[in-house]
């Protein structure tokens, strides 16, 4: 794994349609907007915040993460709109022995559907694997979350096995977790 290629400096990741940069200040109404939405937080350890103060401190957090290089919050942008957050896309967990990280990500309610979400995977996959040379790529979903499942379902990952009762997560408890993950050469036979 190239950490140099994450941390070095903040990798701005694009398509032909998105681009995943850092979160900045000025898109607090945005993260708020996601951050304070139950619907979206309903199958994730994260207990929504409606404070936009809170929200607002949330994005330093951001930064402090990266520059402990402990985890990665891009924002999901259209091309055509680039100051409008859709979304937050992460990766964490980086595991260097193994080689191998966890991503997560979560759009605003009112661009479910469109399939950004798979297509910010599917961004962050190419790079994750080809640029940081990562051998394993893996996410944790909860069992009822469909949508979740199909976005990575479409993007080549493998559902691996559920975890039973096995993480405390904020606001909800002890829950199972269904792992999904893919491996570099299962990606280079895909794209190949």
């Amino acid at each position: 794994m190239n950490v140099d290629v994450l941390f070095n400096q903040f990798p701005i990741l694009k398509s032909d349609r998105f681009t995943l940069k850092k979160i900045e200040e000025q898109h607090v109404d945005e993260v708020f907007e996601i951050y304070s939405n139950d619907n979206v937080f309903a199958y994730c350890g994260i207990i929504p915040k409606h404070n936009k103060a809170t929200v607002k401190s949330m994005i330093g957090h951001f930064e402090r993460d990266y520059l402990k290089k402990s985890r990665i919050k891009w924002g999901i942008f259209a091309n055509d709109n680039p100051d409008h957050l859709l979304g937050i896309i992460e990766a964490f967990d980086f595991q260097q022995k193994v080689n191998m990280v966890t991503i997560g990500y979560f759009l605003s309610e009112s661009h479910w559907g469109k399939g950004i979400a798979t297509e910010a995977v599917n961004i962050l996959l190419h790079f994750l694997f080809m640029d940081v040379n990562v051998n394993r790529i893996q996410a944790e979903v909860m069992p009822p979350n469909e949508t979740s499942k199909k976005v990575l379902l479409k993007n080549g990952f493998m559902k691996e096995g559920t975890l039973r009762q096995a993480t405390l997560w904020s606001g909800k408890g002890i829950v199972d977790l269904e792992i999904y993950g893919m491996l570099k050469e299962d990606y280079e036979k895909a794209s190949g």
